[in-house]
């Protein structure tokens, strides 16, 4: 816990300031706008072995609805971070890839991930 507190104080020296804090509230909201709910990181993430069929993702990643995948492989892809090929193959192939837009989440992905396991540990500890 105390370490969690440390980086806490160390973010929030980023924003010396109220007006800098507040000019902050932006972009956090655009980042939150583009990644935010429950399944447009963990596609990206189900997605990183490389190019995928939706039936791949969709088995990938447990209890999200064909409907709710196809609706966020759009957002994802309008947002730049996949393409989608369509093959003239009978049935017609679609396959989903990354583009290298997305490396620039990496760092947000290790961080949530990194943050998820403190929390996790945080409740854990505090139930039991």
């Amino acid at each position: 816990m105390i370490e969690i507190t440390k980086q806490l104080k160390k973010s929030i020296e980023l924003f010396p300031n109220l007006t800098e804090c507040k000019s902050s509230l932006g972009p956090i909201q655009d980042a939150l706008y583009v990644l935010g709910g429950k399944w447009r990181i963990p596609i990206l993430v189900a997605m990183l072995e490389g190019n995928k069929h939706f039936g791949e993702i969709k088995r990938t990643i447990n209890k999200i609805s064909a409907k709710v995948l196809s609706h966020e492989l759009k957002e994802l892809e309008l947002n730049g971070f996949i393409t989608r090929r369509v093959y003239g193959t009978k049935p017609v192939g679609i396959e989903y890839e990354l583009t290298e837009y997305t490396n620039s989440l990496g760092a947000v992905i290790v961080a949530l991930r990194e943050w998820g396991l403190l929390h996790r540990e945080k409740v854990k500890t505090e139930w039991n």
